[in-house]
């Protein structure tokens, strides 16, 4: 895993690479939360999606929603970039809607789109 630190519009905003899966479940995600406040000071992520367990997308897991609920206890914003047409349902599909129009939460396309998003909210 690689964190690096992008500072945009006064917002510092860490970008988390990597080659494998990081958030598996609930812990692993605290955990990475843990590490960019301590490494960058940041209360912003951007991870692509490959970086975070299929479960997740599996609205039935309940696991999108318990990690979120702590990212948002915590105020910690985070943005998850990739291409979501591939799920098929409705619910996750709901899901990002709902999250794109909030204020902590996001899906995007690109990294890019989430740097830009997360320094303006």
């Amino acid at each position: 895993m690689n964190i690096t630190k992008v500072d945009v519009g006064g917002q510092a905003i860490a970008v988390v690479t990597g080659r494998e899966v990081i958030i598996h479940d609930v812990q692993s995600a605290l955990d990475l939360m843990a590490t960019v406040r301590y490494e960058t000071g940041s209360d912003r992520i951007v991870i692509d999606k490959s970086l975070v367990s299929e479960e997740f997308f599996d609205l039935k897991t309940r696991l999108a929603g318990e990690i979120l609920q702590k990212y948002t206890n915590y105020r910690m914003k985070i943005a998850i970039v990739g291409d979501f047409s591939q799920y098929a349902s409705r619910s996750l599909r709901d899901f990002i809607y709902e999250s794109n129009n909030g204020k902590d939460v996001f899906f995007l396309p690109t990294e890019v789109a989430a740097v830009a998003k997360l320094s303006s909210v």
